[in-house]
């Protein structure tokens, strides 16, 4: 099970054979790597469900290899065009997740691999971006050459990318961290990172194109994938409010809007999650949440509301079908706009 989604097995994988299961998607959210929050937001599992099934039916026309098998309706999987409210159940296709043994921060990606076989979840978040916004990490990590830039030093303000970055980070250390290409091409075993990448970046361009169909502003996001039999799959889901970050009219429509709202009324406690992971890094500690000081507070009903507004409506606009009774996406993202 993730922070905000249940995953259900009903026949398990093999070292030869994908297995069936499902993502059940629940109204929790995370932000700051934290897990479960206090809250729940109204309908949140439906409109990622919702979206996440889009998107997949997107990639399927198009040609791109996805773990989806549809949505569940009445106990069957179904495509989302036939289901009569929005959906919560995902049907997948399943794959291993053998153990990754460590030893603090010192990870054995050997003793994986060795486990997998041919069938496996490839042990990598592959992040694209369309636009680098002031406090990104990537500031911190790289410069504008790095990414063949004509730029000295990265400006004060937010740059639009003609080419998307692609990168790569760790998926199942406790704190992630970014990768160079060689040690992600070394971490994601039998499968190909220059494919992975060509994969990222086609994604990236499908969910782009639908974003701004619907007037909304495609920032960044990410995949992760399976390996069977020498295909890569996409997998896990892809294009929606948690995975990405969007932007309408100026303002995040995005799980980047609970961070930010965060920051500002709890600083305390997003400061404490700061201290608690340097100093897990510092000590060579993977567990760093047991060393936070303090908890999260609930929010404010009316921050669920406006929370749930938004990715109720976001995920109407996108799709272009009124799947949620919510406002118009004009009005939920005014109210985002006044937290």
């Amino acid at each position: 099970m993730t922070s905000v989604k249940e995953f259900q097995i009903d026949e398990p994988a093999t070292a030869t054979e994908l297995g069936r299961g499902s993502f059940v998607f629940t109204d929790d959210y995370s932000v700051f790597d934290w897990g479960k929050m206090p809250d729940e937001i109204p309908q949140k599992g439906e409109s990622l469900c919702t979206m996440g099934a889009y998107n997949f039916e997107r990639l399927e026309a198009a040609g791109v290899a996805t773990h989806y098998r549809g949505v569940v309706d009445n106990g069957r999987a179904v495509p989302l065009t036939d289901t009569t409210s929005p959906p919560r159940e995902m049907a997948i296709d399943l794959t291993q997740v053998p153990d990754l043994p460590h030893e603090g921060r010192d990870y054995d990606y050997d003793a994986y691999h060795a486990d997998a076989g041919e069938n496996f979840l490839i042990p990598l978040e592959i992040v694209f971006r369309n636009r680098v916004p002031v406090g990104s990490s990537l500031r911190r990590r790289t410069t504008p050459a790095d990414h063949g830039l004509d730029l000295d030093t990265w400006p004060e303000e937010a740059v639009d990318l003609e080419t998307p970055i692609v990168e790569f980070s760790t998926k199942y250390e406790e704190s992630d961290r970014y990768l160079d290409r060689a040690e992600a091409d070394a971490i994601a075993g039998a499968a190909a990172i220059d494919e992975l990448d060509s994969l990222a970046r086609e994604v990236n361009r499908i969910v782009t194109k639908q974003a701004s169909g619907a007037g909304l502003d495609h920032q960044d996001g990410k995949i992760e994938c399976l390996y069977y039999e020498g295909e890569i799959r996409v997998a896990d889901v892809v294009g929606t409010f948690d995975e990405n970050r969007f932007g309408y009219e100026g303002t995040q429509l995005s799980k980047e809007v609970l961070r930010q709202h965060h920051k500002r009324t709890q600083p305390e406690w997003v400061d404490a999650v700061d201290a608690a992971k340097a100093e897990a890094k510092r000590t060579d500690r993977a567990d760093w949440k047991a060393l936070c000081e303090r908890e999260p507070e609930p929010l404010d009903e009316s921050v669920l509301q406006t929370a749930r507004d938004m990715y109720c409506a976001g995920t109407n606009a996108y799709t272009g079908t009124d799947h949620f009774d919510a406002p118009a996406l004009s009005t939920a993202i005014g109210a985002v706009s006044r937290l």
